[in-house]
């Protein structure tokens, strides 16, 4: 089960990596301070909003567009919080 979900977690770190700086930015540094508090549940959101394109998740991120699906709203507002400073 361990090795299931290390495997997952290298995969949606491989998925965080847009080429975008800013992207490359966000999604890394929530990687490394707030992947680890994400549920089950939690993750599958993460990977759905990292299915979204890169200007939409830009701009997701950045608060400039919210999401019609309250899941994804709900994760980008974690990954908002958990890189405030």
């Amino acid at each position: 089960m361990k090795q299931a979900l290390d495997s997952n977690r290298r995969r949606l770190a491989w998925q965080c990596r847009r080429g975008m700086r800013e992207l490359d930015e966000l999604l890394g540094c929530f990687m490394e301070a707030g992947y680890e508090r994400l549920d089950e549940q939690g993750v599958k959101h993460f990977s759905t909003l990292l299915e979204y394109p890169d200007a939409v998740l830009l701009e997701l991120l950045m608060g400039r567009m919210a999401a019609a699906d309250t899941d994804v709203t709900h994760i980008v507002e974690q990954i908002r919080s958990s890189l405030a400073p």
